[in-house]
């Protein structure tokens, strides 16, 4: 996953979060302080109605020694029938005295009584349910001149409006949730694109300074990432002066070794042919021989990759069978692979076209299959393919020889290294860098998979045009 996506996933993620915890926690406290002021108001409206009740329950004791019950419950009702939906009074007993709907007396109602709330207001105590229709059923206890607990005033109120009020603020709360999760998310893409775009410059960069194409790196910036800019151009600056400097030492030394070499080389073959009577020291110029041509053919690879980091000319390109070229190749090897004992095979598909220089194409192809033939034990088999994947021109040279370890798979490919069980054959250690530089001249590709003592694929892949 891409920073710039991990950037925007984490910010949205902890946004969401914290805006779902925040909705969470007010529609939390919007419940409970809403109860609370239906709570007080209640509280509120039934103490005015325990005072009347009160009062009217001491007229009546001075009015009458010994009141009758059906007087006071019937006074009561007519003074308080208005104070809500609906008014109850019960006896110590737990027994409805009387009953008013919508200021209107019923009798003989047998209506739902909460017999919880009744027995909790006759001891002393406000005691409320709230139904699932919307309706609070409110009690209090009314005591005699004795403060003992001998009625209890009941309202039963809708509170329905309480409900519709809370569902608008929590559908005020969701519109503006969702209008915090589309302006979160746009600030999200456009932080990450703002905070991750000098990174990916730095990155291109860095990819750019890998392949030894050095340029200018600066970001108009003051902070952490402007000062990395710096050192990074700083660094690709030395950089480049460096290989230039060893790119240049290796050309002009390559240049003046190659004519004393041939000088060398001739005098060596002049001599080889010359002798006749010491074996001995005609092995030695025989030696000479093949000392001065292992030299010359390394002076020549130098002077090749010379040419390529020069850069001086444009390579002529053309639309290319790679099949047809790669099968010329293959068959100019083969005598070598047979005095080796090693079966060269090909399996050469048609229509595998690239925009390649057919000279240098060839002589990447030759460099691989020859270092296969070296790195390959006697009685094995080299496989020599072509063919198309992914809009990609593929030739691919696999071996069963000795391999490559893992870890040295990325170094086998820069000039001069060569893998520590190489010893096994001579080489120069340059042909794999000359072929990843002629590889790359054509915006391919070199590709190596090895396993010790298993074998080695290498893959030229180019762009099918």
């Amino acid at each position: 996953m891409k920073f710039s996506t991990k950037l925007l996933l984490n910010f949205l993620f902890l946004s969401v979060l914290s805006f779902t915890i925040i909705i969470i926690s007010v529609n939390k406290a919007i419940d409970y302080y809403s109860f609370v002021t239906i709570e007080k108001q209640m509280m509120e409206k039934a103490d005015m109605c325990e005072l009347s009740f009160v009062e009217i329950l001491t007229s009546h004791d001075k009015a009458v020694s010994s009141p009758q019950q059906s007087d006071i419950t019937k006074s009561a009702l007519e003074a308080l029938k208005a104070s809500g939906k609906e008014v109850r009074i019960y006896d110590n007993k737990q027994k409805l005295l009387g009953l008013a709907v919508d200021g209107i007396i019923i009798k003989d109602a047998k209506p739902l009584i909460f017999k919880e709330n009744i027995k909790n207001a006759l001891q002393g105590n406000y005691s409320y349910t709230v139904t699932d229709k919307n309706l609070i059923y409110f009690s209090i206890p009314i005591q005699d001149k004795y403060y003992r607990n001998v009625y209890v005033f009941e309202l039963v109120e809708n509170i329905s409006y309480f409900y519709d009020i809370l569902n608008k603020i929590r559908y005020i709360l969701l519109i503006g949730a969702a209008g915090f999760i589309i302006l979160v998310t746009l600030s999200s893409l456009y932080i990450s694109s703002k905070t991750t775009k000098p990174i990916k410059y730095l990155l291109g960069a860095t990819e750019k300074f890998s392949k030894q194409q050095f340029e200018n790196v600066h970001l108009n910036r003051k902070d952490e990432l402007g000062m990395l800019a710096e050192g990074l151009n700083h660094m690709g600056i030395q950089l480049k002066d460096y290989i230039q400097y060893q790119k240049q030492f290796v050309s002009n030394v390559s240049h003046e070794l190659k004519t004393p070499l041939a000088a060398i080389r001739g005098f060596s073959q002049y001599l080889f042919e010359g002798e006749n009577e010491n074996e001995e020291l005609k092995k030695v110029y025989y030696h000479l021989v093949n000392e001065s041509d292992r030299l010359t053919n390394l002076i020549n690879e130098l002077l090749l990759l010379s040419k390529f980091d020069k850069a001086v000319q444009e390579l002529n390109t053309e639309r290319t069978e790679l099949s047809e070229l790669t099968e010329i190749v293959a068959q100019e090897f083969k005598p070598k692979a047979e005095k080796k004992d090693i079966t060269l095979v090909t399996n050469l598909n048609k229509g595998v076209i690239a925009s390649v220089n057919k000279t240098l194409m060839s002589h990447a192809i030759a460099n691989v299959i020859e270092n296969a033939i070296k790195y390959s034990n006697p009685k094995s088999r080299i496989i020599v393919e072509t063919f198309t994947k992914d809009d990609n021109s593929i030739v691919k040279i696999s071996d069963e020889g000795i391999g490559i370890a893992k870890s040295e798979i990325e170094m086998v490919q820069e000039r001069f290294y060569r893998a520590q069980n190489s010893p096994v054959a001579s080489g120069s250690g340059l042909g794999l860098s000359i072929c990843k530089e002629i590889i790359q001249k054509f915006n391919g590709q070199l590709v190596i998979e090895s396993e010790i003592d298993i074998g080695t694929a290498v893959s030229l892949i180019m762009p099918s045009t």
